[in-house]
């Protein structure tokens, strides 16, 4: 009974449970399901969205801009170089390098067309390039901004242009060495361009374009310009054309393998002229020899034999180891140092010191290298610079070739009172012979003036340098009065100026022949080193003429050289003859003062 009474109470309990009860919980259901679904979304898409804005932003951001924007490097004008007078030797010229992206090319013949006609290339060239598979390429580097207007112009598709600048040298050949030559990057590379390219080139900057899928600009944001600061020089342009011309006519005369020449201020060390050939010319720089690039004023050495005396001369001189008037014999033109017999170029009997140096007597130069002794003779060498660099502000310099006393055998002391066993550069001799021309002191040569902002700033000026005083101003007055005898009476009378006293020491000095390991009975290197005038010099010139094939004696070929440079040198600064019109470069530096360091 009771069993029966349960079973109809769970019947009743089912009845009760109506249509819209049911529906209800189904409802209900549904919503807790979708709620749950929502919910569930509402957390994915919360960490997507984290994820994209916070953990991978800078990931993104990073895809976006180098999809939509371009970091180029602005234009950057270079710095012009100009000589003591304001004249132009290198400017910077605006140019454009026109490139092609070939995948947004639509008509790849009509463009080569076109662009063949604007640029003046052949046509086959630009047709292969647009069916490159790279992504970008350059169709003409550093065209003028004309082209580029012309290109621009066309409008054609996925042709465009980066404007640039371009290094160009107005004078062409003329102080090439010193001017040296910049890259495709506008990068300098050689001469005053290598040395000064920090300050020429300026401070690098970029702009940032925006632009669109097919990436055609946007926006632009502009930069500052990067102009680069101005180079001033020590160089006189004419003197530089005059030393050129006269070094040329030289080198062809002779029949040479290539000549040298500079020109110095003996007092301050500003260097007017610097020349080497063959040259070559800059804007063409690829077109030239190493060799006909090299500045071998400044970089290469030689032997420099006879003119070398000179420097023997300044030690027995300052040591009071000879006077002008002391004689010495000849040896008949012969005399035998170390199981060598060394010969003069001709017999002399007796000289006196003065005619040693004038007549270039190779005995009697040996006499006075005895006297000295190694240790002075080294220590005057070096005193003088030999051994060790100039400290130029060129590249590339040379401290030449010189071993010390220990290392001398029986025959080096007489072979470098003549002017050998010692390798020099064109430079440190004419340092040297400037030592003797101002008055016994060692100057630093240098080129730049000045280094000037865009906005005027005086950025560097070099002033005049002594290193040390070498000789007293007795010997140094003693010395020019016999070098002037050179000139005068001996090896270099084809180096007179009329109307002006000049001093100075011929050499021609043999070369060593590098299959045989001697000296070379054909190769010599002729030269001729001075200043002018004796009194209060003005210019200090040297010429170096390297294996020439006729007029093979420095007092033929590098004296009248160094004459006619000097002359038409002179001659543009407007120089009188002495005793007349007063010297102007001398005029605020000849009283000038010396400190010993």
């Amino acid at each position: 009974m009771l069993m029966r009474r349960r079973t109809r109470e769970r019947s009743s309990n089912k009845e009760e449970i109506t249509p819209a009860a049911a529906k209800r919980a189904l409802l209900r259901r549904r919503a807790i399901v979708l709620f749950c679904s929502l919910a569930a979304a509402l957390v994915v898409v919360s960490g997507q969205l984290f994820s994209l804005q916070i953990y991978r932003y800078p990931e993104l951001i990073k895809a976006a801009n180098g999809q939509t924007l371009r970091r180029v490097p602005s234009v950057a004008r270079r710095g012009t170089i100009y000589d003591r007078n304001g004249r132009e030797l290198a400017i910077s010229i605006g140019t454009a390098s026109i490139f092609v992206r070939p995948a947004e090319v639509e008509d790849p013949e009509g463009t080569s067309a076109a662009l063949s006609a604007a640029l003046s290339l052949p046509v086959e060239k630009i047709r292969a390039q647009l069916r490159s598979k790279k992504s970008l390429l350059y169709i003409k580097r550093s065209a003028p901004l004309e082209e580029a207007e012309a290109v621009t112009r066309l409008a054609l598709k996925g042709i465009g242009f980066d404007a640039q600048s371009k290094r160009f040298y107005p004078k062409a050949q003329q102080a090439a060495h010193l001017m040296g030559f910049v890259g495709t990057d506008d990068q300098g590379l050689e001469g005053l361009e290598l040395q000064y390219d920090a300050f020429l080139a300026g401070k690098r900057q970029w702009v940032v374009r925006q632009q669109d899928a097919k990436r055609r600009p946007i926006f632009r944001e502009e930069a500052d310009e990067a102009q680069g600061a101005d180079l001033h020089l020590t160089i006189d342009e004419v003197i530089q054309y005059i030393t050129e011309r006269e070094l040329e006519a030289a080198v062809s005369q002779s029949g040479a393998l290539s000549g040298s020449a500079i020109v110095m201020n003996p007092f301050n060390g500003e260097i007017l002229a610097l020349a080497n050939y063959p040259t070559f010319d800059p804007n063409l720089y690829g077109e030239a020899s190493a060799f006909a690039r090299r500045n071998r004023a400044v970089v290469d050495y030689y032997e420099p034999g006879s003119a070398f005396k000179a420097i023997v001369g300044a030690g027995a001189l300052e040591e009071r180891l000879v006077r002008p008037e002391d004689r010495f014999n000849g040896e008949g033109g012969a005399i035998e140092v170390g199981g060598v017999t060394i010969r003069d170029h001709e017999r002399f009997d007796s000289l006196t010191f003065a005619e040693v140096l004038a007549h270039s007597s190779n005995v009697g130069a040996i006499k006075v290298g005895q006297r000295l002794g190694k240790s002075h003779y080294y220590d005057y060498i070096s005193g003088f610079g030999f051994g060790n660099l100039t400290k130029i502000d060129l590249p590339g310099e040379t401290p030449g070739l010189i071993r010390r006393p220990k290392e001398w055998s029986a025959l080096s002391l007489a072979s470098l009172s003549i002017g050998q066993e010692i390798s020099v550069s064109p430079l440190q001799m004419l340092v040297a012979m400037s030592a003797i021309a101002n008055g016994g002191v060692l100057v630093r040569p240098y080129i730049a003036q000045s280094i000037v902002a865009a906005d005027g700033k005086v950025i560097r000026e070099n002033t005049p340098m002594q290193i040390r005083r070498v000789i007293s101003e007795d010997t140094a007055r003693t010395l020019a009065a016999i070098l002037k005898g050179v000139v005068t009476e001996g090896t270099g009378k084809a180096a007179a100026v009329e109307g002006f006293e000049v001093a100075g020491k011929t050499g021609t000095s043999q070369k060593t022949d590098r299959t045989t390991g001697r000296y070379s009975r054909q190769k010599v290197v002729a030269s001729f080193v001075g200043f002018v005038p004796v009194e209060r010099p003005q210019l200090a010139i040297i010429v170096i003429i390297d294996e020439p094939t006729t007029l093979r004696w420095g007092g033929s070929i590098a004296a009248p050289t160094f004459r006619e440079i000097a002359r038409e040198s002179l001659k543009h600064l407007r120089k009188g003859p002495v005793g007349q019109e007063p010297l102007r470069l001398a005029e605020g530096i000849r009283h000038a003062t010396f400190r010993l360091n």
